[in-house]
């Protein structure tokens, strides 16, 4: 799938990004390893100036051991957001007047921990 344009990303972290451990309240102070193509991507995003927000089901309260964990990591991100649920997420967005009906809203459901060297967007 190939979008065109400025792009807003939303990204789930753990089984996205990096490694799942299946452990959901222990993935903040787990080691783990980023996953195939995640540099890449990440870097390649940050250049084409895309926005990228990463959400998580990790609790508020494991924010900044997320933090250290990313920046450890090296993965760079404009925004994170904590403490979402675990279940289906949906993005309602409007299509804007001059957009000739082209969606405004996206979703890519990838097979966790296989990691993001695949999506082209």
């Amino acid at each position: 799938m190939k979008i065109e344009g400025l792009k807003t990303l939303f990204i789930d972290i753990d089984g996205t990004l990096l490694y799942h451990h299946g452990l959901p309240n222990k993935q903040s102070v787990l080691e783990t390893k980023t996953l195939p193509g995640v540099e890449e991507k990440l870097g390649e995003w940050n250049n084409k100036g895309y926005v990228v927000i990463l959400v998580t089901t990790r609790r508020e309260s494991e924010r900044e051991l997320t933090i250290k964990q990313l920046q450890s990591l090296g993965i760079v991100y404009d925004r994170l957001i904590t403490g979402i649920g675990r279940g289906t997420r949906v993005l309602i967005n409007d299509i804007k007047p001059d957009s000739d009906n082209n969606p405004t809203a996206v979703a890519i459901n990838l097979e966790r921990n296989k990691g993001i060297e695949n999506i082209e967007i």
